[in-house]
């Protein structure tokens, strides 16, 4: 028992690097495309934690290993999706990329079950949902504009 104790006391120094930049990046899908505020305050509190280059951490990322597990889904998380970075995608791959956002909306995978239990405002409203799927369609419709 004595071990365990002194195991958990030493990975408490072995902490991740942290998702943040602290800075607007010139790619922010916002520079590129026109993003509606209420838009904007959705995809910030229901999906930036993990799909930008800016994650808010809660108490519990100081906690390891709980800290490694939100490292690995937001580096995870940020793979498939970037919004700081979607203005540097290719057009195909934005495109690509907001066909999976409808998808995501529509069949209710994202944000995550296991992101939800701790965030709770992250969670979609019917309100929230029809919002982003109006500006998803918009900006895929403004992106095949510009063949």
């Amino acid at each position: 028992m004595f071990a365990l104790l002194i195991a958990f006391i030493a990975i408490q120094f072995v902490r991740p690097a942290r998702n943040y930049s602290g800075q607007a990046s010139l790619d922010n899908i916002g520079r590129v495309f026109t993003v509606p505020k209420k838009v904007d305050a959705i995809l910030k509190s229901s999906c930036y934690d993990c799909h930008s280059n800016n994650t808010r951490y809660p108490w519990y990322a100081e906690i390891q290993p709980s800290g490694w597990w939100l490292a690995y889904h937001i580096k995870k998380g940020k793979s498939e999706l970037n919004f700081d970075e979607f203005g540097a995608y290719s057009r195909r791959r934005q495109n690509s990329k907001m066909k999976s956002i409808e998808n995501s909306i529509k069949d209710g995978t994202m944000p995550l079950p296991s992101y939800l239990w701790i965030h709770k405002n992250a969670k979609l409203t019917k309100e929230d949902k029809s919002l982003l799927l109006n500006w998803v369609k918009k900006t895929r419709d403004s992106l095949s504009l510009k063949h």
